[in-house]
Parts: C-alpha cells; sequence; structure tokens
C-alpha cells in the first residue's frame, strides 16, 4: 500500500508541477502566433480551399485556441470568426498528436448537446490535425467540417496531416521572419543611438585594424585632420601618414602594447604650426563577441584648457608661497627684536610676574614667533 501510494503521489506531484508549465508555454506559443502579422496570407487560405476540397467538405478552417477561445484564423464557409474554447471540437484535437475524427456528431455523446451541433453550423462531420511546433506544442488545428455524417479515407487523413505542417511551417517561418525584422530595428536603433554619441562627441575616436588601417572615425577627428592637412581621411587608409611626427614613434609603440591586449593611456603635448595642444590618449585593444583582438580603439581628448588651468593655478600658489616666505621673514625680524628685549628686561630684573603688560606682551610675542615658525615650515615643504 505504501509503495502505490508513493508512487501516485509521485505521479500527482510531477502532474501537479509539469503539466501547468507545459500548459503556460503553450499559451504563450498561441498568443505569439495570435498578435503574428502574416504576410503569406494568400498561401494559408490556399491550403484551407485545398483540404476542403480533398475532404470534399463545405467547411475548412485554421484555429488556435488559448485557454478559453478558439479563433478562426482562416477559412472556408464558416461565418464566426471566435467560439468558446468548450464548444470547440478543436479542444479535443490538441489533446492529439494526430487526425481527431467525428463521424456523426449527433451520435457521439460528447457533442450532440454542443450548440455548434444542434443550430449554426450545424456540424455533423469533424475532422482535425493538430497544428505542432517545433518544440512539441499543440497549438490550433486544420480541420474539415461538414452538414452531412462522413468518414476520411487513409489518403485523405495523409493529406491533411502533410497540409497541417505545411500550415505551421508557414506561421513558424512568418514568426522567425517578424523576429529578425525586430532584431534588426533594435540593431538599428542601437546603432544609430552609438553612431549619434560617436559623431557628437568633441574628442577625436578612431577605430584601427591590425595594420594600422582605418576602419571608423568620427566627424572630430575628420575635421581635425582636414584643418591641418587640407586631406580627407577615408577607412583603408595607414592612420601613421596622419599622425604627428613628434609623436609617431610613442603612437605606433603604444598602439603595439594596445594589440598585445593592454590599455595604454598618455598625456603628450604635440607643437602643430599654428597652435599647442596637450591631448589625453588612450589605446585599447578593439575585441570580437569571442574576445579576439581585431585591432587597436584610439580616443584623444584636448585636455589644453585644463592643463594651462592647471599650470595658472600652480604660478598661482608658487607666487602666494614666496609671498608668504617673504611676508614670513620680513615679520621675523622685528619679532626678534622684540624677543630679545625681553631677554634684556629678565636679566636686567625688569621682569615681574605681577607686571601684566609685560606678562601678556612676551605672550604673544611668543604666539607671533610660532606662526611665523609654521609658515616657514609650510612653505619649504612645498
Amino acid at each position: 500500500m505504501p509503495f502505490y501510494f508513493n508512487k501516485f503521489k509521485s505521479l500527482y506531484e510531477f502532474w501537479l508541477i509539469h503539466m501547468p508549465l507545459q500548459q503556460l508555454e503553450r499559451l504563450k506559443a498561441v498568443n505569439r502566433f495570435l498578435t503574428l502579422e502574416i504576410d503569406r496570407k494568400k498561401e494559408l487560405e490556399e491550403i484551407v480551399k485545398l483540404a476542403s476540397e480533398i475532404c470534399q467538405t463545405s467547411v475548412a478552417l485554421i484555429t488556435l485556441l488559448d485557454d478559453q477561445n478558439q479563433y478562426v484564423k482562416f477559412n472556408v464557409g464558416f461565418n464566426h470568426p471566435t467560439t468558446s474554447k468548450k464548444d470547440a471540437f478543436c479542444q479535443y484535437t490538441i489533446q492529439e498528436y494526430d487526425v481527431f475524427e467525428v463521424p456523426d456528431a449527433k451520435r457521439d455523446e460528447r457533442f450532440v448537446h454542443n450548440p455548434l451541433v444542434t443550430g449554426d453550423p450545424n456540424i455533423r462531420f469533424y475532422a482535425g490535425a493538430p497544428l505542432t511546433t517545433q518544440d512539441g506544442h499543440n497549438l490550433g488545428s486544420l480541420c474539415v467540417i461538414d452538414q452531412q455524417p462522413k468518414e476520411l479515407t487513409d489518403t485523405q487523413k495523409q493529406l491533411l496531416r502533410v497540409l497541417a505542417r505545411q500550415v505551421i511551417q508557414v506561421l513558424e517561418f512568418e514568426f522567425s521572419i517578424n523576429a529578425l525584422k525586430s532584431q534588426f530595428v533594435k540593431a538599428k536603433q542601437a546603432e544609430i543611438k552609438l553612431r549619434s554619441f560617436f559623431e557628437s562627441s568633441v574628442s577625436c575616436h578612431l577605430l584601427l585594424g591590425r595594420d594600422f588601417d582605418i576602419l571608423a572615425f568620427n566627424k572630430s577627428l575628420e575635421l581635425f585632420i582636414d584643418e591641418l592637412y587640407g586631406i580627407r581621411i577615408r577607412e583603408a587608409m595607414d592612420i601613421r601618414a596622419y599622425v604627428h611626427e613628434s609623436h609617431l614613434p610613442t603612437f605606433v609603440e603604444n598602439y603595439q602594447v594596445a594589440l598585445s591586449g593592454e590599455t595604454v593611456t598618455s598625456e603628450r603635448e604635440i607643437v602643430y604650426p599654428d597652435k599647442r595642444v596637450f591631448w589625453y590618449i588612450t589605446y585599447e585593444p578593439a575585441r570580437d563577441e569571442e574576445g579576439v583582438i581585431l585591432g587597436v580603439s584610439c580616443n584623444a581628448t584636448d585636455i589644453t584648457d585644463r592643463i594651462q588651468r592647471e599650470r595658472l593655478l600652480g604660478l598661482q600658489n608658487e607666487s602666494l608661497r614666496k609671498i608668504a616666505y617673504i611676508q614670513s621673514h620680513e615679520l621675523r625680524r622685528p619679532v626678534s627684536s622684540i624677543l630679545g628685549l625681553m631677554v634684556l628686561i629678565k636679566e636686567e630684573d625688569y621682569f615681574h610676574p605681577d607686571r601684566e603688560e609685560l606678562v601678556m606682551l612676551e605672550r604673544a610675542v611668543n604666539e607671533l614667533d610660532g606662526k611665523i615658525s609654521d609658515i616657514v615650515s609650510c612653505t619649504n615643504e612645498r
């Protein structure tokens, strides 16, 4: 008894966990195809028409079923765009992986009271082949219907299976095409954003191949080269022709280091015919998705203003240091004199603890001497 109980419990847990997940995945697949924009509609319409002719029925449908409704996507001789899933014959078809056939609905207790049998479209005969995706989800069916009882021959069933596979191939092809279109649009939008950033940057950006060949560059670099040499650079050109001669050896060395896989940064002043520019330059290995180095990404930012501000600030600090140093030495002389006088006063026994003015003078001159020492020490450290 415990063995059977445990076995039943295990099967129940398997159903509880896996079956709802499978159903959820099937519904996700159905929803994807329900919202699918189909370009090959004419081909699907022809398949429906062909199924009707092969099976010699007045009605043929391509249907998709979610958890509540049956959606008629293409049809011949059927006027209902949707029906309730509980009334749909196709709800039984999607539980099979072969043709599901009802020779006479009025003699089948599952359908005898079905409103689609007792009323329009007065179904008596039904046969459906499931539309099964590559990953095994039955989305709906290709089905044929008639108002007279009948049965399909083996050949008709086989052809219905073939046509059902053709339907799902068309649908999955359309889904793949739509997915590719969506990916292309997203990639294009990302490329536009990246290109916009690339082109709007005031820094000079350059992508080089493994032989100093130019692969890509931004507008800032193009304008700089044009202004400097009167030449418009193009892809595949050798960048060494446009690197300042004073910087070329360092450029080549850093480029080769980046090709080996290391990132290099440097600050360098270059003197051009009509100006001096301080550049902050980075050389980074450019890799593909698998990490293989394809070339070098060079980025140069003009930091002339920053360097000039730093130099000006340094000069100002140096001036202040000199002023403080000079002032401290100018103050030291009178302070030293006062300190000397205090020593004489004490030696001549003029100093008395009750003489408050002398005590205050001594304290003030010692404090002033201490501050001067601090200034001299600070300026010497700088």
